[in-house]
C-alpha cells in the first residue's frame, strides 16, 4: 500500500525517527526507523508500529507520542 509522509521526527542524536504517514485508503500510521550503525546513515524500519491504523495524522502522532519513549511533544500540527 502506497503511503506518503507527513512529519518526520527525529531524536536529539539524530539516530532515531519517527514519521507519520498517510495510506491510500485515508487511514494514518506511524513507524520508529534507526539509523544503521554501520555509518551508512540509511534508516532501517523498526517494523513495531506500521500496522496500527488512525483516523488522522494527529491521532497517530499522538499515539507515537505514547509508544516511543524519546519522542517530545512536538507543537501543534494541522493536518
Amino acid at each position: 500500500m502506497s503511503k506518503r509522509v507527513l512529519a518526520s521526527f527525529e531524536d536529539a542524536f539524530h539516530a532515531q525517527c519517527v514519521d507519520i504517514f498517510a495510506r491510500a485508503d485515508g487511514t494514518f500510521g506511524f513507524e520508529e526507523f534507526r539509523r544503521e550503525v554501520d555509518g551508512s546513515g540509511s534508516w532501517q524500519s523498526l517494523g513495531r508500529y506500521s500496522l496500527l491504523s488512525f483516523a488522522s495524522g494527529a491521532l497517530a502522532l499522538a499515539e507515537a507520542q505514547v509508544r516511543v519513549a524519546w519522542l517530545e511533544k512536538p507543537g501543534p500540527w494541522r493536518w
